[in-house]
């Protein structure tokens, strides 16, 4: 009897532990987070950003606010292309006081008024979606810029030289990209893609659509075009949507979702969207949010996916979407690469 009890325990033992190994092995994992540590000579702040503003002043600096998140690719990437020894490191130290900030941090920030409030809940009040995001403070202590998500080295120049330019006062970034580009060879052609359409007219569109901004002047569509636009998982979810492509540049009448007259040009200036590629999103007529950096493929195609499926309805922003997303992947024993 003893040795009977014995080999059924050691039955059902083995049972449950091959149960369980294999309940742990459905589990899939978030994969390519990257490690960061803030550059030396960033400014050893108390986060009262006034304060600091006065101190870079005294410098001829301005101020950058560099928004960041623990494990983020889009971080590390930025801080090593431009912060750590890139080809703008050294404008970065001689023009800006660079001051980081972990959106989910709980020090405390003094900032335009609002003070006591933490990291974590100013990030929440500057709508910061997408890591890095880099806010431009003048000497005037006023917000003049922001860029949110991964940019080039090429295309974060671009935004140094606007800022130290103070072009902001009398021009858009694309204008004084175009006026300080024009007349050099190496313009950016555009390419195809099987989900790009032709619309002249948008009155009346109440299903999805994405409208994709380039020009002649991106440093980044080729790339995004070869590494992004063309993955299988990234179709799948633009199937979804009527993607339209405008010439950012282009001066030719087309008509908004309100059934007014303007112009590609005129509409990308009046969204205020200076990034390229750049995507706005729309349902029902209405634009639901935008992709205005950098974004791998999984968190491409998961803010479309927030906009196909009216995940809006149920998620304010993206943020807390794209955790409840991640977490149902995983338990489904998916594997995520945040990463490529």
């Amino acid at each position: 009897m003893i040795k009977i009890f014995i080999t059924t325990f050691l039955t059902l033992f083995l049972s449950f532990s091959t149960f369980a190994d294999d309940t742990v092995k459905k589990l899939g994992q978030i994969k390519g987070g990257a490690l960061h540590e803030m550059p030396g000579w960033f400014t050893d702040s108390f986060l009262d950003i006034e304060e600091d503003v006065a101190d870079a002043k005294d410098n001829n600096k301005d101020v950058l606010l560099f928004f960041h998140l623990a494990g983020c690719p889009y971080c590390d990437m930025v801080l090593n292309e431009n912060f750590r020894g890139g080809k703008n490191t050294d404008f970065i130290q001689k023009h800006f006081s660079v001051i980081a900030i972990n959106i989910k941090g709980d020090k405390e920030v003094s900032f335009n008024g609002m003070s006591g409030v933490t990291e974590k809940l100013l990030s929440q009040q500057l709508r910061v979606q997408y890591t890095p995001t880099i806010v431009f403070i003048s000497k005037e202590n006023e917000v003049v810029y922001r860029t949110n998500g991964y940019r080039s080295p090429k295309a974060i120049k671009n935004v140094l030289n606007y800022v130290t330019d103070q072009a902001y006062k009398k021009m858009s970034l694309s204008s004084y990209i175009e006026q300080t580009q024009k007349g050099k060879a190496d313009s950016y052609r555009f390419l195809s893609h099987p989900n790009i359409t032709t619309v002249t007219s948008f009155k009346g569109l109440t299903q999805p659509v994405a409208i994709l901004f380039e020009d002649k002047d991106c440093t980044d569509c080729a790339a995004f075009h070869q590494t992004i636009l063309n993955q299988k998982a990234v179709k799948k979810e633009l199937d979804a949507f009527l993607l339209v492509r405008l010439d950012a540049y282009s001066d030719k009448t087309i008509i908004d979702f309100e059934g007014n007259k303007t112009t590609p040009r005129k509409w990308a200036t009046k969204l205020k969207l200076n990034y390229r590629p750049g995507f706005v999103l729309f349902n029902d007529a209405k634009e639901i949010t935008r992709i205005d950096g950098k974004l791998f493929s999984f968190h491409f195609k998961e803010v479309f996916r927030f906009v196909s499926k009216k995940m809006y309805e149920e998620y304010k922003i993206f943020g807390p979407y794209l955790a409840a997303r991640q977490a149902e992947l995983i338990n489904q024993g998916i594997d995520i690469d945040i990463s490529k």
